[in-house]
């Protein structure tokens, strides 16, 4: 007993190790990582070398909602409510209509493919409905991208609230098909509304309550990262035995912590990406676990053909239409049609028929494990060069993570930063009274080789410095872009990209096209730079949105809270 327990520590140190290991090469390939996760705990099973055989359902659907759970909260930390701007209507569109669309497109596709009645098709297709968008932001980071915000904020939010509406379809069609109640397809409706109002209030009144203890609290350092995470997992746990939507709870606890005055926030938002990392790690592995390879050689026609009819016309088809009223540009249209990455959710909820005891629940699993594993390929591979080639990679905002901080104790506003000076940053060699710092800043000193130097108006500042700061919370975020430097491709390079004039956004066309011989279109006359981008482009702008006009190439260049601030001007050749 003592030793077959020792044997698998060794068993589940070894696999984490493997694929901490191998990650790196995932990253080099352009490959998720996800995947890499799958095949490793496919390799480790019982048509593997490895030969485990494993088939507990029961374990399995705990560890995945449990990674789940936690993946969500690490996410919500990390969305910006300034993201709401510009993706909070447009993903709640894709998270709700988009899964339905999805969800009966493949249904449909499913039921006639497999000859199976239609309810039982459109179950197939509610388990297949979510995205995992959030492991898209792992491929484009490995792969230094970064998307035009009013893509990426979209994806991002899509990514945490899609879930509890394929999760509310899963669950509805699943007791529709096992018990003999009248009329419930018109308690759907309410049912609906009581997960997502319960999983609602649950997560904004437990985020606050949070926040609360958080703050006021007094504990040791090391001990506020495990409050926040394990009175998450409770309010999780508590919704769904409530009947409401625990994956909507924790995902909304996360966005209030992170977007609050708070104790500690480096120090959560540093456990919660290990913590987010280990859960992936052991999701994939135990579900690539529960899968027998073999078995899928049975689903291949039918998987490939319902996967293509996902890919190629489900999820454009429920873009297109929930994005119709927004004005997304096509190229991003497009983008986000491809960007339909299945993860974990699909796989976890294809073991919902296990539990329920539903016929054909073998082949509810594999099909879409297929689908997945199909998605993680072909989808996974082609993101980043997709990017690319449609224009929708920005320059990417400068990230210190080697910036140190400190949380004043009892000030959840002010921080202790202490920020290196890369060679080749702006801050470089730089006068430390020139430094263009926000105005809540309050300089302390510079570390130079561990003697300590006054913060004084001439010192000037050496690569390998650090400079200590004291810092609001709200002004962190512009730091990182004068002690770092990027190394950017050249078409992204600020002069490439932006245009070597900057312009102010209230600068009227009639007077810039005068002064460099453009003809300015009848409808463009009398206007200024604002309104004509958000007249032409959208009307609620991002960085790197730009209009040709003659000869000339205008790009938002900067903005702050919605307001276009100034706008880059390049001549074109033809």
């Amino acid at each position: 007993m003592i030793a077959d327990s020792y044997q698998l520590i060794l068993l589940c140190a070894f696999l984490g190790l493997l694929s901490i290991v191998l990650t790196g090469l995932s990253q080099r390939l352009g490959a998720p990582s996800l995947l890499l996760f799958l095949v490793i705990g496919m390799l480790a099973g019982e048509d593997g070398p490895g030969g485990i055989s494993f088939d507990d359902v029961g374990v399995a659907f705990l560890v995945g909602n449990i990674a789940l759970a936690v993946i969500l909260l690490d996410g919500g930390l990390r969305t910006h409510v300034s993201s709401f701007r510009v993706g909070l209507k447009p993903a709640l569109s894709l998270s709700t209509l988009g899964v339905a669309i999805t969800s009966g497109l493949v249904g449909l596709t499913a039921a006639w493919v497999l000859d199976w009645p239609l309810i039982n098709g459109l179950l197939l297709g509610a388990i297949v409905g979510s995205t995992d968008a959030a492991a898209v932001f792992g491929l484009l980071h490995s792969a230094g991208l970064e998307l035009k915000e009013r893509s990426s904020a979209t994806l991002e939010i899509e990514s945490g609230t899609n879930d509890p509406m394929a999760i509310f379809l899963t669950v509805s069609l699943l007791t529709l098909l096992t018990s003999s109640e009248q009329g419930f397809g018109s308690a759907m409706g309410l049912e609906f509304i009581h997960q997502m109002g319960l999983g609602a209030a649950m997560g904004l009144a437990g985020g606050w309550l949070l926040q609360q203890l958080l703050n006021r609290m007094r504990l040791s350092r090391v001990l506020y990262p495990l409050l926040a995470v394990s009175a998450g997992l409770s309010v999780f746990a508590l919704t769904n035995l409530w009947g409401g939507s625990g994956f909507l709870a924790i995902y909304l606890i996360g966005l209030m912590l992170g977007n609050r005055p708070l104790n500690y926030l480096h120090d959560i938002r540093w456990l919660m990406d290990g913590l987010a990392w280990l859960s992936q790690i052991s999701m994939f592995l135990i579900l690539g676990l529960l899968v027998t390879p073999s078995t899928l050689l049975d689903v291949i026609v039918p998987g490939l053909v319902i996967a293509g009819v996902l890919m190629f016309v489900a999820r454009p088809v429920a873009v297109w239409l929930c994005l119709l009223p927004f004005r997304f540009p096509a190229r991003e249209n497009w983008f986000i049609s491809w960007v339909g990455l299945k993860g974990a959710v699909p796989i976890i909820l294809a073991l919902f028929p296990f539990l329920s005891g539903l016929e054909h629940s073998a082949t509810y699993f594999e099909i879409t494990f297929f689908v997945v594993l199909l998605s993680l390929v072909l989808q996974g591979w082609t993101i980043a060069p997709l990017a690319r080639g449609l224009g929708l990679d920005v320059p990417p905002h400068p990230e210190d993570h080697q910036h140190l901080g400190f949380a004043i104790p009892g000030d959840v506003v002010m921080e202790l930063s202490a920020y290196r000076i890369h060679p080749g940053s702006p801050a470089e060699t730089g006068r430390l009274g020139n430094l263009p710092l926000p105005p809540g800043v309050r300089l302390m000193g510079v570390v130079r080789k561990g003697a300590i130097l006054p913060a004084e108006d001439d010192l000037v500042l050496a690569p390998e410095d650090y400079l200590v700061m004291l810092v609001s919370a709200h002004e962190a975020a512009e730091l990182p872009a004068l002690f770092t430097e990027i190394a950017l491709p050249p078409h992204l390079d600020g002069s490439a990209f932006f245009g070597h004039f900057t312009l102010r956004p209230e600068t009227n066309i009639d007077d810039l096209c005068a002064a460099y011989g453009v003809q300015v279109p009848d409808e463009l006359k009398g206007l200024d730079l604002d309104a004509i981008i958000r007249k032409k482009v959208h009307h609620l702008p991002v960085v790197g949105d730009s209009l040709r006009v003659g000869d000339m190439a205008l790009v938002v260049r900067k903005m702050n809270r919605g307001q276009i601030l100034q706008v880059g001007m390049k001549l074109l050749s033809g």
